[in-house]
Parts: structure tokens; C-alpha cells; sequence
């Protein structure tokens, strides 16, 4: 069996998510992620003479008990959670023995607000897609 070399690996359960500067305990997941255009440009032969880069697009969700949906559905007059103005979420890995990194997902919205249940669920959650202008990854 090998020793461990770095300790404790990053886990969920070291996970703090911070959304309108507000600690949120009710997530069962969170996913974000960026995507960059890229292109080879070419010249004379069959190889790249250069690369350009274009747009960068991010893409979120996460995913919510009832009870955080609802509490902040009632913070806002109309209920729909895409009415909440342009907020930050702070996502940060705490390890025992490691690194802290924290990621920090820049004027986000909500764009979807629904529920769903069925027959035999012990738990309510309801994944929510993010726009998100931008991701700081340090």
C-alpha cells in the first residue's frame, strides 16, 4: 500500500460556497468551467505558422435543496430566481492539510427556476443552469 505523500486530497465535504456573501449550506453540487476558441492558422506547408484566440465562453449550474430555493426565492418580490440581480459565488476547497483555493464565479444569474418531485425521494433538489461573465481562477 502506497503512503500517502500530500496528505488530505480536496473533498466535498471541504466545499464552502458563498452566494450573495451568505454562507450556503443546502448544495448538493456545484459545476463551472470555461471554454477558449482557439485556432491554428496556416501558411506555406501542412503544419501551424501561428494560433489565434477568440471568445471565451463559461457554462454553470448548481444544484439545490428546496429549502435554499425557497429561501431565496423570498427574498425577492416576484419569486423567480432569474429576477435576482447580477451576484457573485465564491467557491472555496478547504483542505486539513493542503491549500485553500477558492475560485470565484463573477456576476452571475440565474437562468432556470422550477421543482421536481416523484414518489419515493428522501430529498428535493433542483439543479439551477448559472450565467456566469466570468471565472477567477486565482
Amino acid at each position: 500500500m502506497p503512503a500517502l505523500i500530500n496528505g488530505t486530497a480536496y473533498s466535498w465535504s471541504q466545499v464552502v460556497i458563498n452566494i450573495l456573501n451568505q454562507r450556503v449550506t443546502g448544495v448538493k453540487k456545484i459545476m463551472y468551467k470555461e471554454s477558449e476558441e482557439i485556432q491554428d492558422n496556416y501558411g506555406a506547408g501542412n503544419r501551424p505558422v501561428s494560433r489565434s484566440f477568440g471568445k471565451i465562453e463559461t457554462e454553470g449550474s448548481i444544484e439545490l435543496f428546496m429549502s435554499e430555493i425557497e429561501a431565496l426565492t423570498a427574498a425577492i418580490s416576484t419569486g423567480r430566481l432569474q429576477d435576482i440581480p447580477e451576484f457573485d459565488v465564491v467557491v472555496s476547497y478547504l483542505p486539513n492539510n493542503g491549500t485553500i483555493v477558492s475560485h470565484v464565479l463573477k456576476n452571475c444569474r440565474f437562468k432556470t427556476n422550477g421543482r421536481e418531485a416523484s414518489e419515493g425521494d428522501l430529498e428535493i433538489t433542483e439543479e439551477i443552469e448559472l450565467q456566469i461573465a466570468e471565472i477567477i481562477w486565482k
